[in-house]
């Protein structure tokens, strides 16, 4: 079973509902959860908020945490997946925003830099991976396993079951 198969079939499991605000990654979690057969016991909606005006519009990212943080941050990622969270009334939010390349990085915030965040129970955490200057495809798949697996992580503490997704 691939690790999506295991969330959706978890997820059910638990009677968790989850929901996806993505940037860099342009709605490759939500797809490959929704590639899943009966995944829409789980997943109702997903959010590609690959603007700013779209984060602000969409999820209720404070315009205010985009210009202090920009859209690649820890602050902004947390405001995103609560947002998501809310807007879709869902127990797991996972949030997405980062540098896929090539290009568009700086020395603060290089080429493959991604910022994760995931509401979970009324937490949220955040993250930054630093994937490197992978290739735009390679950071983006890279960005979409790394945000599957926090949701497994989360849904595996709300069941306890063990396993790799």
């Amino acid at each position: 079973m691939d690790g999506a198969a295991q969330i959706v079939a978890l997820a059910r499991t638990a009677g968790v509902t989850i929901t996806t605000a993505e940037s860099c990654t342009g709605g490759m979690v939500a797809a490959a959860l929704t590639d899943i057969p009966g995944s829409s016991d789980v997943f109702e909606r997903g959010f590609v908020t690959y603007s700013n005006a779209a984060k602000v519009q969409m999820i209720a990212v404070d315009p205010a945490v985009l210009d202090a943080h920009g859209a690649v941050s820890e602050a902004t990622a947390q405001q995103m997946a609560q947002g998501a969270a809310a807007a879709a009334g869902a127990d797991i939010a996972v949030a997405i925003s980062g540098i896929a390349g090539p290009g568009g990085g700086t020395a603060t915030k290089p080429e493959g830099m991604v910022c994760f965040a995931l509401t979970h129970n009324g937490v949220t955490q955040a993250q930054t991976q630093l994937f490197g200057p992978l290739g735009r495809k390679a950071v983006r798949q890279a960005a979409t396993d790394h945000a599957l697996n926090l949701i497994f992580a989360a849904l595996q503490a709300t069941d306890g079951s063990g396993g790799q997704p």
